[in-house]
């Protein structure tokens, strides 16, 4: 007289192989993928922003408060230069006499921009002055030496 409930049926009317929809989404399977996907993405992060290694010299000071993205130019230890910016350029290397150019173009879109040059340990102080000049050629007047913190602080 009553009515059946979905999962049971009452013994008259059964009807073999036939049963009714299923109304629910199981999201169980979506969000363990998208949590994988989650830590994939934590892990590779990193390894996408790295650049070209280099082994900056320690020193007591403190870290730079900047509100704006700095142009970041390396100097390997064999002399090689790396010109960061999104803006203008890819990252690759490349000799000194094609910095010059690189920086111009810079110095004419933003001249107030900052340049922190990394110089490897093991380069030499003349390459890093080179860059350093070149820069201060281009009209870019702020540009800075970057090095690795030891610890202490500035004195």
């Amino acid at each position: 007289m009553g009515a059946s409930l979905p999962g049971k049926q009452s013994g008259r009317g059964r009807r073999r192989g036939r049963r009714a929809a299923m109304s629910d989404i199981n999201v169980t399977p979506f969000v363990d993928v998208m949590l994988v996907l989650l830590i994939v993405f934590m892990v590779a992060a990193p390894l996408l922003t790295a650049g070209i290694p280099v082994n900056l010299p320690k020193g007591a000071a403190q870290a730079l408060k900047s509100e704006e993205d700095p142009l970041w130019v390396t100097v390997t230890a064999d002399g090689r230069i790396s010109f960061k910016d999104k803006k203008v350029f890819d990252n690759e290397m490349f000799a000194l006499a094609e910095l010059a150019p690189r920086l111009a173009i810079v110095a004419e879109q933003t001249p107030d921009r900052k340049v922190l040059v990394r110089g490897d340990r093991e380069a030499t102080y003349a390459s890093i002055v080179d860059v350093l000049s070149e820069a201060r050629r281009a009209g870019l007047s702020e540009a800075k030496l970057v090095i690795e913190s030891d610890g202490r602080g500035a004195r």
